[in-house]
C-alpha cells in the first residue's frame, strides 16, 4: 500500500491507484489536446474538445473494467470474443463504408469499429486458453492449432474489409501471448523465415494496389514526392523543421498551411514535433516509456499465468500502436492508418487503448488482492 495512504494523509482508495501510470497518461492526453487545438486552427473544435470528451467517457469504462472480479472475467472471456467475432461478421453484411473500406457498424448515433475491439479481445482469449492448457501440452500441436484459430478467424474477417494494419495488430498481440506462454523459440524463427520467403508472393498477389503503393513508397519515398511519397515527405519536413525547441505553440506552418496530411490523426506526432521540437518529442517518448514500463511491471508481478499473459498482451497492444505510428511518420515503416495513442484524434483507437489500460488496472488490482504464488512468465 502507498505509504501516504497507510498514514491516513491520502484516502486509501485514492492512494492505491497506480499513479505512476495515471499521471503520465493524463499528461500525455492533455498534451495531445494542445496539439489537436493547434491542428484545429487554434480552436477547441473540431478536434480538441471531442478528444477530451472521449477520454473522460472512456475513463469511466476503464474504471468499470478495472473493478471486474476474476471469476467473472474468466467466465465471460470466450463469450466476449465470440460476440466481437460476430460483430466483425456483421460488418461484412451490413457494415458502413468509409474511405474505401467497410469497417464500421452504426447503431443510431453510435458508430463502432469491431476490429478495434478484437485487439484486446484476442489477447484476453489467448491468455485464457493458455491458462487452461496443461503445461505438458506446451510444445505440442494442441498448443498451437486452437490458439492459431483464435487469431486466424478475426484476421480473415478484417482482411476482407480490407484493413491490413489492424490485421497485423491483432496478430501481434496474439503472437506475443503465444511466445510468452513458453512455445519453442524455433517455431517462431521458422514461421518468421517462411514469412520473409513469402513476401514476394504476398506483395504481388495478396496486396491491393494502394497497399503495394505504400510498400513502394516506403522503400523509395523520394521516387514520387508529389504523389505516393507526399505524406512521408511532408511529415519528415515538419519533424525536421521543429529543431530543438520547435516553432512555438500554434505556429506550425506544415499543418496550418495544409501541407501535412492528416495532421490530427496519423501524423499528429509530426504536427507536435514542428511546434514543440525535439524537447516535445522527448516528453512524449518519456510518457509512453513510463506507461509501458508500468504495464510490463504488472505482467511480471502477476500471480498466475492468466494474469501475466493478459497484462503482457495488453501492454504489447499499446506498444504496437506507438511503435508503428512513430516509425511511419519518420519514414521507417509503410504508411498505415495507425493513430498515436492518447494524442491522435479518433474514438476507436482511444477506446482500444483505454480498454487495455482497464485490463492492466484490473490485473494490477488482482495482484494486490491475491497472495503471491510465483511469477507466471
Amino acid at each position: 500500500m502507498n505509504s501516504l495512504g497507510a498514514r491516513g494523509i491520502v484516502p486509501e482508495p485514492i492512494a492505491r491507484q497506480p499513479w505512476e501510470m495515471l499521471i503520465p497518461l493524463v499528461l500525455l492526453t492533455a498534451f495531445g489536446g494542445l496539439v489537436l487545438y493547434s491542428a484545429g486552427g487554434g480552436a477547441m473544435q473540431p478536434f480538441a474538445l471531442s478528444h477530451f470528451v472521449r477520454f473522460g467517457v472512456f475513463s469511466v469504462m476503464t474504471a468499470i473494467i478495472a473493478s471486474l472480479p476474476r471469476d467473472a472475467v474468466r467466465l465471460l472471456t470466450y463469450p466476449a470474443y465470440t460476440a466481437v467475432l460476430l460483430l466483425l461478421l456483421a460488418v461484412e453484411v451490413v457494415g458502413q463504408v468509409g474511405g474505401g473500406s467497410q469497417r464500421w457498424l452504426e447503431f443510431g448515433p453510435i458508430r463502432i469499429q469491431p476490429s478495434e475491439l478484437m485487439k484486446p479481445a484476442v489477447v484476453l482469449a489467448m491468455a485464457r486458453f493458455y491458462e487452461t492448457l496443461p503445461s505438458g501440452m506446451i510444445g505440442s500441436w494442441r498448443s498451437v492449432v486452437p490458439s492459431g484459430m483464435l487469431i486466424a478467424l478475426p484476421i480473415g474477417l478484417v482482411l476482407m474489409q480490407p484493413d491490413l494494419g489492424t490485421s497485423v495488430a491483432i496478430a501481434f498481440g496474439g503472437v506475443v501471448v503465444m511466445f510468452l506462454s513458453g512455445l519453442p523459440l524455433w517455431w517462431f524463427l521458422t514461421a518468421g523465415g517462411l514469412g520473409i520467403a513469402a513476401l514476394p508472393l504476398i506483395y504481388f498477389f495478396a496486396l491491393h494496389d494502394y497497399q503495394r503503393a505504400r510498400v513502394t513508397t516506403f522503400l523509395d519515398p523520394e521516387n514520387d514526392p508529389l504523389g505516393a511519397g507526399y505524406h512521408i515527405a511532408q511529415s519528415k519536413i515538419a519533424i525536421g523543421s521543429g529543431g530543438i525547441f520547435g516553432k512555438g505553440f500554434n505556429n506550425g506552418t506544415q499543418s496550418h498551411l495544409n501541407y501535412l496530411p492528416e495532421p490530427h490523426t496519423d501524423f499528429v506526432f509530426a504536427t507536435m514535433a514542428e511546434e514543440w521540437g525535439f524537447v516535445g518529442g522527448i516528453f512524449v517518448l518519456a510518457m509512453y516509456t513510463l506507461i509501458l514500463r508500468w504495464g510490463w511491471k504488472v505482467a511480471s508481478e502477476s500471480h498466475d499465468r492468466f494474469c501475466a499473459l493478459l497484462a503482457a498482451g495488453a501492454t504489447a497492444t499499446i506498444f504496437f500502436y506507438i511503435a508503428i505510428n512513430l516509425l511511419m511518420v519518420m519514414g521507417m515503416a509503410p504508411a498505415k492508418g495507425i493513430p498515436l495513442p492518447w494524442m491522435s484524434h479518433g474514438g476507436s483507437s482511444m477506446m482500444t487503448n483505454m480498454i487495455c489500460i482497464g485490463l492492466l488496472m484490473m490485473v494490477n488490482r488482482w495482484n494486490r488482492e491475491a497472495p503471491r504464488r510465483g511469477l507466471a512468465i
